[in-house]
Protein backbone atom coordinates (compact mmCIF):
# COMPACT_ATOMS: atom_id res chain seq x y z
CA UNK A 1 0.00 0.00 0.00
CA UNK A 2 1.27 3.78 -0.59
CA UNK A 3 -1.05 6.80 -0.20
CA UNK A 4 0.10 10.25 -0.33
CA UNK A 5 3.51 9.19 -1.03
CA UNK A 6 2.64 7.44 -4.36
CA UNK A 7 3.69 9.94 -6.17
CA UNK A 8 7.00 10.23 -5.47
CA UNK A 9 7.12 6.36 -5.60
CA UNK A 10 5.42 6.62 -9.20
CA UNK A 11 8.83 9.17 -10.27
CA UNK A 12 11.04 6.56 -8.93
CA UNK A 13 9.52 3.79 -10.74
CA UNK A 14 9.53 5.88 -13.98
CA UNK A 15 13.38 7.12 -12.92
CA UNK A 16 14.67 3.27 -12.65
CA UNK A 17 13.31 2.62 -16.28
CA UNK A 18 10.43 0.47 -15.29
CA UNK A 19 7.08 0.46 -17.36
CA UNK A 20 4.86 -2.32 -15.98
CA UNK A 21 4.13 -3.77 -12.81
CA UNK A 22 5.00 -6.91 -12.14
CA UNK A 23 1.57 -7.77 -9.79
CA UNK A 24 -0.76 -5.24 -9.78
CA UNK A 25 -3.17 -6.86 -8.37
CA UNK A 26 -1.31 -6.84 -5.01
CA UNK A 27 -0.81 -3.40 -4.75
CA UNK A 28 -3.28 -0.86 -3.45
CA UNK A 29 -3.20 2.82 -3.65
CA UNK A 30 -5.04 5.02 -0.54
CA UNK A 31 -5.24 9.15 -0.10
CA UNK A 32 -5.15 9.50 3.67
CA UNK A 33 -3.10 12.32 4.57
CA UNK A 34 -3.12 16.23 2.62
CA UNK A 35 -6.73 15.33 2.25
CA UNK A 36 -8.36 18.66 4.10
CA UNK A 37 -5.93 20.43 1.12
CA UNK A 38 -8.17 21.52 -1.95
CA UNK A 39 -5.54 23.80 -3.60
CA UNK A 40 -4.97 23.04 -7.25
CA UNK A 41 -1.74 21.44 -7.01
CA UNK A 42 -2.79 19.13 -4.96
CA UNK A 43 -6.20 17.95 -6.52
CA UNK A 44 -4.29 17.88 -9.53
CA UNK A 45 -1.44 15.50 -7.51
CA UNK A 46 -4.38 13.16 -6.29
CA UNK A 47 -5.73 13.17 -9.92
CA UNK A 48 -2.36 11.74 -11.20
CA UNK A 49 -2.07 9.33 -8.62
CA UNK A 50 -5.79 7.91 -9.47
CA UNK A 51 -4.79 8.31 -13.50
CA UNK A 52 -1.90 6.03 -12.68
CA UNK A 53 -3.64 3.08 -10.92
CA UNK A 54 -6.49 2.79 -13.50
CA UNK A 55 -3.63 2.88 -16.34
CA UNK A 56 -2.12 0.17 -14.15
CA UNK A 57 -4.86 -1.91 -13.35
CA UNK A 58 -4.12 -1.34 -9.27
CA UNK A 59 -7.01 -0.59 -6.62
CA UNK A 60 -7.69 2.87 -5.68
CA UNK A 61 -9.48 4.52 -3.00
CA UNK A 62 -9.95 8.34 -2.68
CA UNK A 63 -9.66 11.37 -0.48
CA UNK A 64 -12.31 10.56 2.36
CA UNK A 65 -12.33 7.10 2.16
CA UNK A 66 -10.25 6.61 4.99
CA UNK A 67 -6.90 5.60 6.56
CA UNK A 68 -4.92 3.20 4.29
CA UNK A 69 -4.05 0.64 7.41
CA UNK A 70 -7.96 0.72 8.04
CA UNK A 71 -9.12 0.73 4.65
CA UNK A 72 -7.00 -2.40 4.45
CA UNK A 73 -7.93 -4.65 7.29
CA UNK A 74 -11.47 -3.56 6.54
CA UNK A 75 -11.30 -4.45 2.52
CA UNK A 76 -9.62 -7.72 3.46
CA UNK A 77 -6.42 -7.05 1.83
CA UNK A 78 -5.02 -7.97 5.39
CA UNK A 79 -5.82 -10.96 7.16
CA UNK A 80 -4.34 -13.78 9.06
CA UNK A 81 -1.34 -15.49 8.31
CA UNK A 82 -0.08 -13.42 5.35
CA UNK A 83 2.33 -10.69 4.81
CA UNK A 84 1.19 -7.17 4.22
CA UNK A 85 3.37 -4.28 3.50
CA UNK A 86 3.05 -0.48 3.26
CA UNK A 87 5.28 2.45 2.61
CA UNK A 88 4.04 4.12 5.53
CA UNK A 89 5.45 3.38 9.31
CA UNK A 90 2.33 2.33 11.34
CA UNK A 91 2.39 -1.04 8.89
CA UNK A 92 2.73 -2.85 11.88
CA UNK A 93 -0.96 -2.51 12.36
CA UNK A 94 -1.64 -5.51 9.98
CA UNK A 95 -0.59 -7.47 13.41
CA UNK A 96 -3.65 -7.02 15.36
CA UNK A 97 -5.38 -9.43 12.48
CA UNK A 98 -2.64 -12.42 13.13
CA UNK A 99 -0.63 -10.99 9.69
CA UNK A 100 2.65 -9.58 9.59
CA UNK A 101 2.67 -6.23 8.81
CA UNK A 102 5.73 -4.04 8.31
CA UNK A 103 6.92 -0.75 6.92
CA UNK A 104 8.75 -0.26 3.81
CA UNK A 105 9.77 2.90 2.06
CA UNK A 106 9.62 4.75 -1.26
CA UNK A 107 12.71 3.71 -2.81
CA UNK A 108 11.38 -0.36 -1.92
CA UNK A 109 7.53 0.39 -3.29
CA UNK A 110 9.12 1.62 -6.69
CA UNK A 111 11.53 -1.59 -6.43
CA UNK A 112 8.70 -4.10 -5.59
CA UNK A 113 6.13 -2.16 -8.28
CA UNK A 114 9.09 -3.07 -10.90
CA UNK A 115 10.02 -6.66 -9.63
CA UNK A 116 7.79 -8.11 -7.42
CA UNK A 117 10.67 -8.30 -4.78
CA UNK A 118 11.81 -6.67 -1.70
CA UNK A 119 14.66 -7.54 1.21
CA UNK A 120 14.89 -7.61 4.89
CA UNK A 121 17.29 -8.51 7.45
CA UNK A 122 15.20 -10.59 10.17
CA UNK A 123 15.49 -8.98 13.54
CA UNK A 124 15.07 -10.40 17.04
CA UNK A 125 11.79 -11.79 17.81
CA UNK A 126 10.50 -11.03 21.71
CA UNK A 127 7.43 -12.74 23.08
CA UNK A 128 5.70 -10.11 25.15
CA UNK A 129 2.85 -11.47 27.51
CA UNK A 130 0.68 -8.91 29.83
CA UNK A 131 -1.61 -10.73 31.88
CA UNK A 132 -4.53 -8.82 34.25
CA UNK A 133 -7.12 -6.33 33.44
CA UNK A 134 -6.93 -2.53 33.17
CA UNK A 135 -9.71 -0.19 34.34
CA UNK A 136 -11.90 1.38 31.96
CA UNK A 137 -10.59 4.28 30.00
CA UNK A 138 -6.62 3.33 30.45
CA UNK A 139 -5.12 3.98 26.79
CA UNK A 140 -4.19 0.53 24.96
CA UNK A 141 -1.26 1.86 23.90
CA UNK A 142 0.11 2.28 27.29
CA UNK A 143 -0.64 -0.82 28.88
CA UNK A 144 -1.38 -4.14 28.04
CA UNK A 145 -3.42 -7.29 29.10
CA UNK A 146 -3.39 -11.11 28.22
CA UNK A 147 -4.02 -10.75 24.58
CA UNK A 148 -6.90 -13.17 24.62
CA UNK A 149 -8.85 -10.33 26.27
CA UNK A 150 -8.33 -7.71 23.77
CA UNK A 151 -10.74 -7.36 20.88
CA UNK A 152 -9.69 -7.06 17.25
CA UNK A 153 -9.92 -3.14 17.74
CA UNK A 154 -7.52 -2.74 20.23
CA UNK A 155 -4.96 -5.41 19.45
CA UNK A 156 -4.77 -3.29 16.23
CA UNK A 157 -4.22 -0.05 18.42
CA UNK A 158 -1.81 -2.22 20.41
CA UNK A 159 0.27 -3.79 17.14
CA UNK A 160 -0.57 0.05 15.14
CA UNK A 161 2.05 1.26 18.30
CA UNK A 162 5.07 -1.72 18.29
CA UNK A 163 6.51 1.25 15.68
CA UNK A 164 7.17 3.64 18.50
CA UNK A 165 8.76 1.20 20.27
CA UNK A 166 11.01 0.65 17.71
CA UNK A 167 10.19 -3.16 16.50
CA UNK A 168 9.93 -4.32 12.78
CA UNK A 169 6.41 -5.89 13.59
CA UNK A 170 4.09 -6.84 16.19
CA UNK A 171 1.71 -9.59 15.77
CA UNK A 172 -0.77 -11.15 17.75
CA UNK A 173 -1.10 -14.90 17.40
CA UNK A 174 -4.76 -16.07 15.47
CA UNK A 175 -7.27 -17.20 17.65
CA UNK A 176 -10.83 -17.18 18.66
CA UNK A 177 -11.14 -13.45 19.08
CA UNK A 178 -9.24 -13.58 15.39
CA UNK A 179 -11.67 -16.27 13.95
CA UNK A 180 -14.24 -14.43 15.03
CA UNK A 181 -13.61 -11.21 13.46
CA UNK A 182 -12.54 -12.78 10.37
CA UNK A 183 -15.93 -14.60 9.24
CA UNK A 184 -17.08 -10.53 8.89
CA UNK A 185 -15.08 -10.30 6.13
CA UNK A 186 -15.65 -13.71 4.67
CA UNK A 187 -18.03 -11.70 1.48
CA UNK A 188 -14.90 -9.88 0.93
CA UNK A 189 -12.28 -12.62 0.76
CA UNK A 190 -14.58 -14.29 -1.30
CA UNK A 191 -15.50 -11.74 -3.96
CA UNK A 192 -14.85 -12.48 -7.57
CA UNK A 193 -12.07 -11.35 -8.60
CA UNK A 194 -12.21 -7.47 -11.04
CA UNK A 195 -11.76 -7.96 -14.25
CA UNK A 196 -8.40 -6.13 -15.31
CA UNK A 197 -5.65 -6.07 -18.93
CA UNK A 198 -3.13 -7.89 -16.70
CA UNK A 199 -3.08 -8.77 -13.11
CA UNK A 200 6.47 7.03 22.32
CA UNK A 201 9.07 6.50 24.83
CA UNK A 202 7.69 8.61 27.81
CA UNK A 203 4.64 7.52 30.06
CA UNK A 204 3.17 10.13 32.90
CA UNK A 205 0.15 8.69 35.49
CA UNK A 206 -2.74 10.38 34.14
CA UNK A 207 -3.66 10.68 37.92
CA UNK A 208 -0.35 12.79 38.66
CA UNK A 209 -1.35 15.17 35.50
CA UNK A 210 -4.62 15.73 36.76
CA UNK A 211 -3.53 17.12 40.02
CA UNK A 212 -1.32 19.23 37.93
CA UNK A 213 -4.28 20.44 36.44
CA UNK A 214 -2.44 21.61 33.05
CA UNK A 215 -5.20 23.57 30.43
CA UNK A 216 -5.26 22.34 27.04
CA UNK A 217 -7.08 24.34 24.35
CA UNK A 218 -7.14 21.28 21.98
CA UNK A 219 -7.92 17.61 21.70
CA UNK A 220 -7.68 15.38 19.25
CA UNK A 221 -9.87 11.86 18.57
CA UNK A 222 -7.95 10.59 15.34
CA UNK A 223 -5.62 8.62 13.32
CA UNK A 224 -4.80 5.05 12.10
CA UNK A 225 -4.37 4.00 16.32
CA UNK A 226 -7.36 5.22 17.85
CA UNK A 227 -10.24 6.23 16.01
CA UNK A 228 -12.15 3.10 14.86
CA UNK A 229 -16.20 2.53 16.24
CA UNK A 230 -14.85 1.42 19.64
CA UNK A 231 -12.58 4.53 19.91
CA UNK A 232 -15.51 7.00 19.38
CA UNK A 233 -17.82 4.71 21.26
CA UNK A 234 -15.84 5.03 24.25
CA UNK A 235 -15.72 8.71 23.54
CA UNK A 236 -19.01 8.70 23.33
CA UNK A 237 -19.93 7.50 26.46
CA UNK A 238 -17.73 9.75 28.38
CA UNK A 239 -19.18 12.46 26.25
CA UNK A 240 -23.03 11.51 26.94
CA UNK A 241 -24.21 14.45 28.68
CA UNK A 242 -22.03 17.17 28.50
CA UNK A 243 -20.34 19.64 26.61
CA UNK A 244 -16.83 20.40 25.53
CA UNK A 245 -15.29 22.95 27.54
CA UNK A 246 -15.18 26.82 26.71
CA UNK A 247 -11.96 27.80 24.57
CA UNK A 248 -11.24 23.92 23.91
CA UNK A 249 -11.58 23.01 19.94
CA UNK A 250 -12.40 18.96 20.36
CA UNK A 251 -11.45 17.65 16.56
CA UNK A 252 -12.46 14.06 15.40
CA UNK A 253 -11.92 12.15 12.60
CA UNK A 254 -13.06 8.51 11.63
CA UNK A 255 -10.35 5.95 10.60
CA UNK A 256 -12.47 5.43 7.24
CA UNK A 257 -15.83 6.26 5.99
CA UNK A 258 -17.15 3.37 6.80
CA UNK A 259 -16.15 3.81 10.59
CA UNK A 260 -18.09 6.61 10.09
CA UNK A 261 -20.92 5.77 9.14
CA UNK A 262 -20.91 3.34 11.36
CA UNK A 263 -20.98 5.65 14.40
CA UNK A 264 -23.74 7.58 12.59
CA UNK A 265 -26.07 4.81 12.81
CA UNK A 266 -25.13 3.59 16.23
CA UNK A 267 -25.32 7.70 17.71
CA UNK A 268 -22.26 7.89 18.76
CA UNK A 269 -20.67 10.43 16.16
CA UNK A 270 -23.60 12.77 16.70
CA UNK A 271 -23.50 12.50 20.57
CA UNK A 272 -19.81 14.06 20.08
CA UNK A 273 -20.69 16.17 17.13
CA UNK A 274 -23.54 17.78 19.53
CA UNK A 275 -21.33 18.26 22.72
CA UNK A 276 -19.18 20.25 20.29
CA UNK A 277 -16.86 18.29 18.39
CA UNK A 278 -15.61 19.41 15.23
CA UNK A 279 -15.75 17.12 12.68
CA UNK A 280 -13.03 16.41 10.29
CA UNK A 281 -12.90 14.48 6.76
CA UNK A 282 -11.76 10.64 7.55
CA UNK A 283 -7.95 10.76 7.06
CA UNK A 284 -4.51 11.75 9.12
CA UNK A 285 -4.92 15.18 8.97
CA UNK A 286 -3.61 16.95 12.45
CA UNK A 287 -1.68 13.42 13.35
CA UNK A 288 0.81 14.57 10.47
CA UNK A 289 0.61 18.64 10.94
CA UNK A 290 -1.93 18.54 8.01
CA UNK A 291 -5.05 20.68 7.74
CA UNK A 292 -7.58 22.09 10.00
CA UNK A 293 -6.40 22.35 13.87
CA UNK A 294 -2.80 22.44 14.30
CA UNK A 295 -1.71 23.22 17.84
CA UNK A 296 -0.84 27.24 17.64
CA UNK A 297 2.63 28.79 19.72
CA UNK A 298 1.81 27.78 23.34
CA UNK A 299 -0.79 25.67 22.80
CA UNK A 300 -1.38 22.47 24.66
CA UNK A 301 -3.19 19.29 23.35
CA UNK A 302 -4.53 16.27 24.16
CA UNK A 303 -4.69 13.26 21.55
CA UNK A 304 -5.33 10.04 20.90
CA UNK A 305 -2.91 9.70 18.24
CA UNK A 306 0.34 7.34 18.06
CA UNK A 307 3.43 10.13 18.27
CA UNK A 308 3.40 13.95 20.14
CA UNK A 309 7.28 14.76 18.86
CA UNK A 310 8.09 18.53 18.79
CA UNK A 311 6.29 20.24 16.12
CA UNK A 312 4.53 17.01 14.91
CA UNK A 313 0.65 18.09 15.40
CA UNK A 314 1.58 22.08 15.08
CA UNK A 315 4.17 24.52 16.07
CA UNK A 316 7.10 23.51 17.94
CA UNK A 317 6.30 25.56 21.00
CA UNK A 318 3.14 23.62 21.36
CA UNK A 319 2.46 20.57 23.57
CA UNK A 320 0.93 17.50 23.00
CA UNK A 321 0.09 14.53 25.66
CA UNK A 322 -0.51 11.09 24.47
CA UNK A 323 -4.12 9.69 25.61
CA UNK A 324 -7.16 7.06 24.97
CA UNK A 325 -10.17 7.66 23.47
CA UNK A 326 -11.78 7.81 26.69
CA UNK A 327 -9.31 10.86 28.39
CA UNK A 328 -8.92 12.44 25.48
CA UNK A 329 -12.84 13.25 25.79
CA UNK A 330 -12.65 13.72 29.28
CA UNK A 331 -9.85 16.21 29.30
CA UNK A 332 -12.39 17.74 26.45
CA UNK A 333 -15.03 18.26 29.15
CA UNK A 334 -13.37 19.58 31.72
CA UNK A 335 -10.64 21.51 29.66
CA UNK A 336 -7.66 19.76 31.54
CA UNK A 337 -5.98 16.91 31.29
CA UNK A 338 -7.97 14.22 33.72
CA UNK A 339 -9.01 10.94 33.24
CA UNK A 340 -13.17 9.61 33.18
CA UNK A 341 -13.34 8.49 36.81
CA UNK A 342 -13.28 12.71 37.44
CA UNK A 343 -16.34 13.09 35.90
CA UNK A 344 -18.01 9.78 37.92
CA UNK A 345 -15.82 7.63 39.69
CA UNK A 346 -18.97 5.30 40.34
CA UNK A 347 -19.02 3.95 36.71
CA UNK A 348 -15.32 2.64 37.00
CA UNK A 349 -15.09 -1.08 38.71
CA UNK A 350 -12.06 -1.91 40.57
CA UNK A 351 -9.02 -3.86 39.22
CA UNK A 352 -5.39 -5.21 39.63
CA UNK A 353 -2.22 -4.32 38.40
CA UNK A 354 -1.53 -5.73 35.40
CA UNK A 355 1.70 -8.02 35.15
CA UNK A 356 3.79 -9.23 32.51
CA UNK A 357 6.43 -11.33 31.57
CA UNK A 358 9.21 -10.68 28.45
CA UNK A 359 10.93 -14.10 26.98
CA UNK A 360 13.93 -12.98 24.27
CA UNK A 361 14.36 -16.19 22.36
CA UNK A 362 16.30 -14.45 20.15
CA UNK A 363 19.27 -12.45 20.65
CA UNK A 364 21.24 -9.91 18.99
CA UNK A 365 25.23 -10.34 18.48
CA UNK A 366 27.44 -8.35 21.16
CA UNK A 367 29.10 -5.35 19.67
CA UNK A 368 31.82 -6.94 22.20
CA UNK A 369 31.81 -10.37 19.79
CA UNK A 370 35.18 -10.17 17.38
CA UNK A 371 34.30 -9.62 13.99
CA UNK A 372 34.79 -11.34 11.12
CA UNK A 373 35.86 -9.48 8.38
CA UNK A 374 33.96 -9.29 4.95
CA UNK A 375 36.03 -8.82 1.60
CA UNK A 376 35.25 -5.52 0.47
CA UNK A 377 33.57 -5.23 -3.22
CA UNK A 378 35.36 -3.16 -6.04
CA UNK A 379 34.46 0.37 -5.75
CA UNK A 380 33.41 0.26 -1.98
CA UNK A 381 35.73 2.23 0.66
CA UNK A 382 36.72 -0.31 2.90
CA UNK A 383 37.33 2.44 5.30
CA UNK A 384 35.32 5.80 6.33
CA UNK A 385 37.47 8.92 8.33
CA UNK A 386 36.14 12.07 9.31
CA UNK A 387 35.64 14.17 12.34
CA UNK A 388 33.40 12.74 14.65
CA UNK A 389 30.23 15.02 15.92
CA UNK A 390 28.16 13.59 18.51
CA UNK A 391 24.57 13.83 19.05
CA UNK A 392 24.00 12.74 22.66
CA UNK A 393 20.40 12.15 22.24
CA UNK A 394 18.64 8.54 22.53
CA UNK A 395 15.14 7.98 20.29
CA UNK A 396 16.60 10.70 17.77
CA UNK A 397 13.29 10.66 15.74
CA UNK A 398 12.61 11.29 11.90
CA UNK A 399 10.74 14.21 12.65
CA UNK A 400 13.69 15.83 14.31
CA UNK A 401 15.90 14.81 11.66
CA UNK A 402 13.45 15.88 8.60
CA UNK A 403 10.34 17.30 10.09
CA UNK A 404 7.03 16.68 8.60
CA UNK A 405 6.10 19.96 6.88
CA UNK A 406 8.63 18.81 4.19
CA UNK A 407 7.96 15.27 3.75
CA UNK A 408 5.08 15.73 0.93
CA UNK A 409 6.71 18.38 -0.77
CA UNK A 410 7.84 15.60 -3.54
CA UNK A 411 9.31 18.54 -5.93
CA UNK A 412 12.37 19.14 -3.01
CA UNK A 413 15.95 18.43 -4.40
CA UNK A 414 18.43 17.22 -2.43
CA UNK A 415 20.24 20.36 -2.12
CA UNK A 416 17.15 22.11 0.14
CA UNK A 417 17.16 18.42 1.54
CA UNK A 418 20.72 19.19 2.83
CA UNK A 419 19.81 22.81 3.94
CA UNK A 420 16.72 21.31 5.70
CA UNK A 421 18.69 18.98 7.79
CA UNK A 422 21.83 21.22 8.24
CA UNK A 423 21.19 25.39 7.30
CA UNK A 424 24.43 26.75 6.08
CA UNK A 425 27.17 27.25 8.92
CA UNK A 426 30.85 28.21 8.94
CA UNK A 427 31.48 25.95 11.86
CA UNK A 428 33.94 23.57 10.43
CA UNK A 429 32.07 20.42 12.08
CA UNK A 430 29.33 21.10 9.44
CA UNK A 431 31.56 20.63 6.30
CA UNK A 432 31.39 17.01 4.32
CA UNK A 433 32.45 14.34 5.36
CA UNK A 434 31.59 14.34 8.94
CA UNK A 435 31.05 11.16 11.17
CA UNK A 436 27.67 11.29 13.12
CA UNK A 437 27.39 9.23 16.77
CA UNK A 438 24.12 9.28 17.97
CA UNK A 439 22.60 7.15 21.23
CA UNK A 440 19.92 3.98 21.03
CA UNK A 441 17.54 3.65 18.60
CA UNK A 442 18.24 6.67 16.74
CA UNK A 443 15.70 7.53 13.44
CA UNK A 444 13.10 6.42 14.80
CA UNK A 445 9.55 7.31 14.14
CA UNK A 446 8.25 7.70 10.47
CA UNK A 447 9.16 6.29 7.22
CA UNK A 448 10.02 9.08 5.53
CA UNK A 449 13.21 8.47 3.59
CA UNK A 450 13.93 11.98 3.41
CA UNK A 451 15.27 11.61 6.79
CA UNK A 452 18.12 9.09 5.55
CA UNK A 453 18.81 11.00 2.25
CA UNK A 454 18.62 14.78 3.68
CA UNK A 455 21.86 13.60 6.02
CA UNK A 456 23.75 11.90 3.28
CA UNK A 457 23.18 15.29 1.36
CA UNK A 458 24.58 17.08 4.30
CA UNK A 459 27.51 15.24 4.18
CA UNK A 460 27.25 12.46 6.23
CA UNK A 461 28.33 9.19 4.97
CA UNK A 462 27.75 7.21 7.86
CA UNK A 463 25.85 7.22 10.97
CA UNK A 464 27.14 5.79 14.06
CA UNK A 465 24.86 4.36 17.30
CA UNK A 466 23.82 2.04 19.73
CA UNK A 467 20.98 0.85 17.87
CA UNK A 468 18.99 1.95 15.04
CA UNK A 469 15.19 2.25 14.49
CA UNK A 470 14.55 -0.40 11.84
CA UNK A 471 13.06 1.59 9.27
CA UNK A 472 15.37 4.21 9.18
CA UNK A 473 17.89 1.48 8.98
CA UNK A 474 16.68 0.49 5.85
CA UNK A 475 16.08 3.70 4.46
CA UNK A 476 19.89 4.58 5.21
CA UNK A 477 20.74 1.14 3.12
CA UNK A 478 18.46 1.78 0.61
CA UNK A 479 20.16 5.31 0.16
CA UNK A 480 23.53 4.32 0.44
CA UNK A 481 23.92 5.89 4.19
CA UNK A 482 25.97 3.00 5.84
CA UNK A 483 25.16 2.34 9.81
CA UNK A 484 27.25 0.76 12.17
CA UNK A 485 26.23 0.07 15.79
CA UNK A 486 28.78 0.73 18.56
CA UNK A 487 27.57 0.59 21.97
CA UNK A 488 30.87 1.55 23.84
CA UNK A 489 31.90 4.39 21.97
CA UNK A 490 28.52 5.72 22.77
CA UNK A 491 29.05 4.78 26.03
CA UNK A 492 32.72 6.75 25.80
CA UNK A 493 30.95 9.83 24.50
CA UNK A 494 28.12 9.94 26.96
CA UNK A 495 30.26 9.79 29.70
CA UNK A 496 32.93 12.22 28.50
CA UNK A 497 30.84 15.28 26.87
CA UNK A 498 26.89 14.80 27.99
CA UNK A 499 25.54 16.77 30.51
CA UNK A 500 25.47 15.27 33.45
CA UNK A 501 26.95 11.90 31.85
CA UNK A 502 23.33 11.30 30.82
CA UNK A 503 21.83 11.45 26.92
CA UNK A 504 18.94 13.81 26.62
CA UNK A 505 20.05 16.82 27.70
CA UNK A 506 22.42 18.04 25.12
CA UNK A 507 26.40 18.55 26.11
CA UNK A 508 28.29 19.36 29.05
CA UNK A 509 26.85 22.94 27.98
CA UNK A 510 23.26 22.09 26.91
CA UNK A 511 24.43 22.03 23.15
CA UNK A 512 22.65 19.78 20.79
CA UNK A 513 25.59 18.66 19.02
CA UNK A 514 29.13 17.61 20.69
CA UNK A 515 32.57 19.06 18.08
CA UNK A 516 35.39 18.24 20.72
CA UNK A 517 38.08 17.30 17.54
CA UNK A 518 37.79 14.18 17.74
CA UNK A 519 38.57 11.68 14.61
CA UNK A 520 37.44 8.90 13.58
CA UNK A 521 38.20 5.66 10.87
CA UNK A 522 35.67 3.44 10.82
CA UNK A 523 37.32 0.41 9.12
CA UNK A 524 33.84 -1.29 7.44
CA UNK A 525 34.82 -4.23 6.50
CA UNK A 526 36.80 -5.57 8.68
CA UNK A 527 34.57 -4.55 11.48
CA UNK A 528 36.57 -1.67 13.71
CA UNK A 529 36.23 1.54 14.84
CA UNK A 530 39.23 4.08 15.61
CA UNK A 531 38.51 7.53 17.27
CA UNK A 532 41.55 9.47 17.97
CA UNK A 533 40.37 11.46 21.22
CA UNK A 534 41.89 15.28 21.65
CA UNK A 535 44.80 14.36 23.79
CA UNK A 536 46.17 12.07 20.85
CA UNK A 537 44.39 9.21 22.63
CA UNK A 538 43.60 6.16 20.15
CA UNK A 539 40.32 3.71 21.13
CA UNK A 540 39.32 1.04 19.70
CA UNK A 541 36.14 -0.50 19.20
CA UNK A 542 34.89 -3.80 17.98
CA UNK A 543 31.26 -3.66 15.54
CA UNK A 544 30.00 -5.64 12.80
CA UNK A 545 31.69 -5.32 9.48
CA UNK A 546 29.41 -4.35 6.55
CA UNK A 547 28.13 -7.27 4.54
CA UNK A 548 28.45 -7.95 1.04
CA UNK A 549 24.93 -7.13 0.60
CA UNK A 550 24.63 -3.78 1.26
CA UNK A 551 28.10 -3.04 0.15
CA UNK A 552 26.53 -3.87 -3.30
CA UNK A 553 23.47 -1.88 -2.41
CA UNK A 554 25.59 1.17 -1.63
CA UNK A 555 27.92 0.69 -5.06
CA UNK A 556 24.87 0.91 -7.26
CA UNK A 557 23.93 4.49 -5.23
CA UNK A 558 21.51 2.60 -3.22
CA UNK A 559 18.30 -0.10 -3.96
CA UNK A 560 16.74 2.52 -6.64
CA UNK A 561 20.41 2.37 -8.88
CA UNK A 562 20.69 -1.44 -8.24
CA UNK A 563 16.90 -2.01 -9.61
CA UNK A 564 17.83 0.21 -12.77
CA UNK A 565 21.00 -1.95 -13.05
CA UNK A 566 19.10 -4.92 -12.71
CA UNK A 567 16.29 -4.20 -15.36
CA UNK A 568 19.23 -2.80 -17.75
CA UNK A 569 20.72 -6.47 -17.31
CA UNK A 570 17.78 -8.21 -17.93
CA UNK A 571 16.99 -6.36 -21.32
CA UNK A 572 20.26 -6.66 -22.51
Amino acid sequence: MTHDNTGPVISKFKSIGATRIMYPSQLVFTLDHDVQNKTAKNLSKYASIEAFARKHGVDFYPAGRGIGHQVLVEEGYAFPHTLTVASDSHSNMYGGVGGVGTPIVRTDAAALWATGKTWWQVPRMIKVEFKGKLAPGLPERMSLWRYAALSTMTRLTISNMTTEWGALAGVFPVDEVTLDCVPRLRPLYARPPRLRPQQRQGVHPCRALEDAHIPIQKAYLLSCTNARLSDIAAAAAVMKGHSVAPGVQFYVAAASSEVQQDAERTGDWETLVAAGAKPLPAGCGPCIGLGTGLLEEGETGISATNRNYKGRMGHPKALAYLASPAVVAASAIKGYICGPDSLDPALLPPSGAPTFSIETPSVATSSATPAQAEAALEGFPSTFTGPLLFAPQDNLNTDALYPGKYTYQDDITLERQAEVEQPASTDPATKRGIVLVSGYNFGTGSSREQAATALKAAGVPLVIAGSFGDIFKRNAINNGLVCIECPALVADLTKEYAKDEKRGAGGKDGELTVNKGISIDVRVVEGRVEATWPNGERRTYTVGPVGASVQELWICGGLEGYVLKSIQAEKA
